[in-house]
């Protein structure tokens, strides 16, 4: 609960907080003032953070007890040996290529209007490819799940995230093609900038995909348990 509350916004805070010591010591104008670092952060101390802690007590109220489609056992069953497609290292490691390949042209647009300061003005397309990214990420994901099940292994939470979470992976691999052949930086200053403003925007992108992976598989996986019937 703690965790999920505060991994995310203090990795962001750290990143940013590297990156505006940078800048200071370059005496950079992109610099953040000490007091905007400070209200931010009182402003997560004080109001997300405790809205996040009240919300997931909430919820584990509002559901009460699982509700599980169908009886589960109270002894793991060992999972039998599977190939090496069938890993969970691999499913997670591919599952990210299709969904990067539903953005991958908008990325281009996307770093181009932030990087190279040109203007991004066609939001109704930006509004389709998301809503394509999240259809893809949901039915690759739910692929994955099924190799999983059918390979006998039970362990798909995680794995379902991850999936879906390496999209961010694949659009971080693709920023660095993008900086040594499309933009003209150079300098540690630059760099940094660059690379670390974008390892922020990525750890949110895995974020949201992996949600949205494992909520299509946690529907995916109740449907299916659902239709069987146990004595």
């Amino acid at each position: 609960m703690i965790l999920a509350a505060s991994l995310f916004p203090f990795m962001c805070f750290g990143i940013g907080f590297i990156l505006n010591t940078i800048a200071i010591f370059y005496g950079s104008l992109a610099a953040i003032p000490f007091g905007t670092m400070v209200v931010v952060f009182i402003i997560w101390a004080f109001i997300s953070f405790p809205l996040a802690l009240l919300g997931t007590v909430v919820g584990r109220n509002w559901s009460g007890s699982p509700n599980n489609p169908c009886r589960v056992k109270t002894i793991p069953r060992p999972i039998p040996e599977k190939k090496w497609y069938l890993t969970p290292s691999i499913i997670s490691l591919m599952g990210g290529l299709l969904p990067f390949g539903s953005i991958f042209i908008e990325m281009y647009f996307v770093f181009t209007s932030f990087w190279n300061y040109k203007v991004y003005y066609v939001y109704g397309f930006m509004l389709l490819v998301f809503l394509i990214l999240i259809i893809v990420t949901m039915c690759v994901t739910i692929v994955g799940t099924y190799f999983l099940l059918n390979a006998e292994n039970y362990h798909w939470q995680w794995t379902s995230f991850f999936s879906a979470a390496s999209t961010a992976v694949y659009v971080y691999l693709y920023s660095v093609y993008y900086y040594y052949m499309k933009t003209k930086m150079s300098g540690f200053f630059q760099t940094s900038f660059y690379f670390g403003y974008t390892l922020m925007f990525c750890l949110g992108l895995g974020i949201l995909c992996g949600a949205v992976g494992y909520l299509g598989s946690t529907l995916f996986v109740r449907r299916i348990y659902r239709n069987i019937k146990c004595d």
